[in-house]
């Protein structure tokens, strides 16, 4: 099978959506099917056109940004070319571009399958508020053309209210997720790399430094926080400088963690190898999201792969990896007050869990699992779209 897959941002800049469509594609592949991505080149160093684990990537040219999206005059026609090519699309939103992909998908007769990874919600700002119209129209026509509509939960889809108006289309597929192996040698090496000692209460987090995240509550919470336990310290991993869109949250939000001193660490992005490590050296990894932008945390379940607890807010789809496993503690949105007595108490119990368990956790979100019940939806509708031969 020949399948494209679209979506404005692509390895190597690292989200949540980005992940998951680089697992599900190499995980298809895997399968022995034909991937095609096309996403856009956000950076000028990027390669036109590669191969990475035999994906095959083709990337536009950005000639200008429209907030977080980009505006590429080359998209329409390459994305033509790719459709004519392949057997099915499948259109990852948010993004400008996925009605024009529907659009052009439907004038070739070929089946659409769109996954909705999150609602929209805009920082303030005339350009931003505008971006965030047009990509809502954008995504109400790509669902209106979609044949089907993936998404991570039953629990977010009938509670957005984008996607409460197309349910008899949604099918649940849990997004894929992985942890690298490592070993108790790579675990002590992190430590000693990053000068973490063994007694530390390390709380997590793992994330771009974007408002949708709500780092600022745990940075309130903290001060709380060490007045329990002392020896407790933030480790934030992933981008925090130059997250495209998010300059004027970075500005307000660094001088606040600054003012924390050693008990605030920007570790920066680091590879998926110590990433496994550095869930394994924390106590807790903690998720504070404030919107429906986040409409799972991947982040959290890879944390209980390793055996560490999350603590998530009380949001739609965010919510059900600790409640399906119970390995953490949820709590309101926006409550950096309840956020902090969450911490400690999963600090001060420091609950180990059964390997049985994060077994089971890796069994249900194994990225070839998902790439099958992906290949079943897209079969199916192969099979409804051939043509009859009465």
């Amino acid at each position: 099978m020949k399948i494209l897959i679209v979506l404005t941002y692509f390895t190597p800049y690292r989200s949540g959506l980005t992940v998951y469509a680089e697992s599900q594609a190499r995980a298809l592949v895997q399968l022995g099917h034909e991937v095609t991505v096309l996403t856009s080149r956000y950076q000028n160093e990027l390669s036109l056109v590669e191969q990475d684990q035999g994906v095959n990537i083709v990337r536009v040219p950005v000639a200008f940004r429209l907030s977080k999206g980009g505006v590429m005059p080359g998209f329409a026609f390459k994305a033509w070319r790719l459709i004519k090519e392949a057997d099915i699309v499948n259109v990852h939103v948010p993004q400008l571009d996925s009605a024009l992909i529907a659009l052009l998908a439907k004038m070739q007769n070929k089946p659409v399958v769109m996954t909705y990874h999150c609602d929209l919600s805009m920082p303030g700002g005339l350009i931003n508020q505008l971006a965030g119209w047009t990509t809502e129209r954008a995504h109400q026509l790509t669902a209106s053309l979609a044949d089907v509509i993936v998404h991570n939960t039953r629990d977010f889809a009938e509670n957005s209210p984008f996607l409460q108006k197309f349910l008899d289309k949604v099918i649940i597929i849990p997004p894929p997720v992985v942890v690298d192996s490592v070993s108790v040698e790579d675990v002590k090496a992190f430590r000693e790399k990053y000068l973490i000692k063994p007694d530390q209460k390390l709380i997590g987090m793992v994330a771009r430094l974007a408002a949708e995240k709500g780092v600022e509550f745990l940075v309130k919470a903290l001060p709380e926080i060490i007045k329990v336990v002392p020896d407790a310290r933030v480790v934030f991993v992933g981008e925090y400088e130059h997250v495209i869109g998010e300059e004027a949250y970075r500005d307000k939000l660094l001088p606040q963690t600054q003012d924390l001193g050693d008990k605030w660490r920007f570790m920066g992005k680091i590879s998926e190898s110590e990433k496994t490590a550095f869930y394994q050296v924390c106590s807790v990894v903690v998720l504070p999201s404030i919107n429906s932008t986040e409409s799972f945390g991947m982040v959290q379940v890879e944390a209980m792969m390793c055996g560490t607890p999350a603590v998530a807010t009380d949001l739609p789809g965010v919510r059900v990896a600790v409640q399906s496993t119970g390995m953490g503690e949820i709590v309101p949105a926006r409550d950096s007050k309840t956020l902090a007595e969450a911490i400690i108490q999963t600090l001060t119990r420091e609950k180990k869990f059964e390997s049985g368990v994060t077994e089971e956790i890796k069994k249900v979100y194994a990225p070839q699992s998902i790439a099958k019940a992906y290949l079943s939806v897209f079969r199916d509708l192969l099979e409804k779209n051939e043509p009859s031969t009465n």
